[in-house]
């Protein structure tokens, strides 16, 4: 087995037996900090209560990042073509990422009046930067010769843009994309704290508010460590499409030599 996959597997193994041992050494209770084997056993038993809302927090984050991917990546592109658009509203898309999304969440809410649209906005504007900005780099990385190449041969703008700087782009938008997987996650569980709908259709932010209310510790710890394996199949997922489509012909998916 590859070591990249063993080493971060016993770590955690050791991470995790340390933290029960501790927890049974030294008497705490559940209801302050519930060891693994508790949590596991909640995440069982307390599943149809949180399968749900995993699904909710899920279909909103896959949503976002889809709608990330479509407008910062025609953004990109429509930027590229035209500096003058690009000087305009690139501005616009720096204060949107740098606008703490907690702030402007209530907003958002009360003016989309539909919390799933509100949650999806919300998510959105923390998953598109680092695709628009990414991409915008990657089409601007073009080697000088090669599109000297171009304009030699009269290829056009169309031409160029299609055969040289879309493929030229493609790593760093796949490297915007593994982030922005684990930002749309993370602002569609913010988004839910701001909201704190409830009800059989909410997600998991608000079963970890829930429990909290009830003191229900242990099932909080279920649901975030729902939430962090989420993020975690999120960027392996990225991180798999990223190596199909680079392992042919990119330097960043070739093996390192040992």
């Amino acid at each position: 087995m590859n070591a990249r996959i063993i080493a971060p597997l016993i770590l955690g193994v050791l991470v995790l037996a340390a933290w029960e041992e501790a927890v049974r050494a030294f008497a705490i209770p559940p209801y302050v900090l519930p060891g693994p084997i508790l949590i596991a056993r909640t995440l069982v038993s307390d599943w149809s209560i949180l399968a749900p809302s995993l699904w909710v927090t899920l279909a909103i984050t896959l949503e976002a990042l889809a709608a990330a991917v479509v407008v910062g990546g025609l953004l990109a592109v429509l930027f590229s073509l035209s500096r003058w658009i690009e000087l305009s509203f690139f501005p616009y898309a720096i204060i949107l990422q740098v606008t703490p999304i907690v702030a402007i969440a209530p907003l958002i809410i009360v003016w989309a009046n539909d919390v799933d649209l509100s949650l999806l906005i919300c998510a959105w504007l923390v998953a598109f930067f680092p695709i628009l900005s990414n991409t915008i780099l990657g089409l601007r990385s073009v080697d000088r010769n090669l599109l000297s190449l171009f304009e030699l041969y009269g290829a056009g703008r169309w031409r160029t843009l299609v055969h040289l700087r879309l493929p030229a782009a493609l790593p760093y938008f796949l490297g915007g994309l593994r982030i922005s997987g684990g930002l749309a996650l993370i602002g569609a569980v913010v988004a839910e704290f701001v909201a704190g709908t409830g009800g059989n259709a909410s997600g998991l932010a608000w079963r970890i508010l829930e429990a909290g209310y009830q003191l229900k510790v242990p099932r909080m710890f279920a649901a975030l460590a729902l939430i962090s394996a989420t993020g975690i199949a999120i960027f392996l997922a990225s991180t798999l499409l990223s190596h199909l489509l680079l392992r042919r012909w990119h330097e960043s998916a070739l093996d390192a030599p040992e």
